[in-house]
């Protein structure tokens, strides 16, 4: 872990910067050590990676089964995504070239992969950054991360051009060590399904994306037409994470120009966005044409007691009669009852 990535975490949760204690180095980087926060929390550094896992976590049963079968299988686990491939007779150099594509970084572009189990795709992500680009790596398995880690420096020792800065992390996806807004893309393929908080991991990778940047998350997910199909029920069968749905009702109130595709044999989701500023804005106070009138915060927050449908109809045929908006006859009619009323009471 180089010093300069111990600058740039924070405690996950509070968000406090961290004083690097080292008791190993290597030639560059540190291998072992601590990162202490002022309140006194500290995360140890074992074989050059920091692990930033909250004092407090408590992992759901999905999740502690999901880390105990990662940890178990990390070793074969790439045999497995061959074989995922080969069965949907897709080409894994195409599909994972669109998921760098879709998370559109530049060179320069600072990009965190959430879960990035084996570096399948954190390979194709580091290809688009230069020497100025920054690239880190995180995963709540430290085998997974470990064998990830490896076939990085096992690609650039054969001569592959990886220029940008990578590094490395072991933490949650619900509780990132990184400041706001510190990332121009934010990138996780694969495991959002077996999370135990969904919600809180999208919208961990929002928080520390910039606004502009992008956030591109996928998992499995059969596309509707497929459900109640003989090919839909032969995967959920082998998988049940197929029946899984895209977790839009998970994304931020600031999400924009958003964009949901299946692929990989229509068998799993891929959603992107762009990090807006704001959620969206509305003018409350418009009026609103049309014989009903009023305005959205008049339908809103104006709601009164109901009336009885004769009353109902009077009501209307009288604003008919003045040329008024429903709206606006009623506005004016309550307004000038209540304060005839109000003048007589006092």
């Amino acid at each position: 872990m180089r010093t300069d990535f111990a600058e740039l975490l924070r405690s996950p949760g509070r968000l406090e910067p961290l004083r690097l204690v080292s008791h190993q180095r290597g030639s560059q980087d540190v291998v072992a050590g601590s990162l202490v926060a002022p309140s006194g929390e500290q995360f140890v550094i074992v074989d050059g990676i920091p692990y930033m896992l909250p004092a407090d976590m408590v992992l759901s049963t999905s999740e502690r089964q999901s880390l105990d079968y990662y940890e178990r299988i990390a070793a074969e686990y790439d045999v497995g995504m061959e074989w995922l491939f080969a069965s949907f007779a897709e080409d894994e150099d195409a599909i994972r070239r669109l998921f760098a594509e879709t998370a559109m970084p530049t060179p320069d572009s600072r990009v965190l992969e959430v879960g990035c189990g084996t570096g399948r795709d954190s390979l194709y992500l580091a290809r688009t950054l230069g020497t100025d680009g920054r690239l880190v790596l995180q995963d709540l398995s430290p085998r997974m991360l470990q064998v990830g880690r490896h076939r990085l420096e096992q690609a650039i020792s054969v001569g592959e051009a990886l220029t940008c800065t990578i590094d490395f992390v072991c933490g949650a996806a619900t509780s990132l060590p990184f400041d706001d807004g510190y990332f121009d893309v934010a990138f996780h393929f694969g495991g959002l399904n077996t999370f135990g908080d969904r919600r809180g991991a999208i919208a961990e990778m929002t928080r520390v994306t910039r606004t502009g940047g992008r956030v591109v998350v996928g998992d499995e997910g059969l596309a509707p037409w497929l459900r109640e199909t003989t090919y839909g029920d032969i995967l959920v069968s082998s998988n049940s994470l197929y029946k899984h749905e895209p977790p839009l009702d998970c994304l931020p109130a600031r999400a924009s120009d958003v964009r949901l595709r299946w692929l990989l044999g229509n068998a799993f989701y891929l959603i992107d966005f762009t990090v807006g500023r704001d959620a969206p804005t509305l003018d409350l106070d418009l009026p609103i044409p049309g014989r009903r009138g009023g305005t959205h915060r008049t339908r809103f927050y104006g709601r009164v007691e109901g009336v009885t449908p004769d009353v109902k109809d009077l009501a209307e045929k009288a604003a008919e009669a003045t040329g008024l908006s429903i709206h606006a006859w009623l506005d004016q009619t309550l307004r000038t009852a209540a304060m005839d009323q109000l003048r007589q009471d006092s």
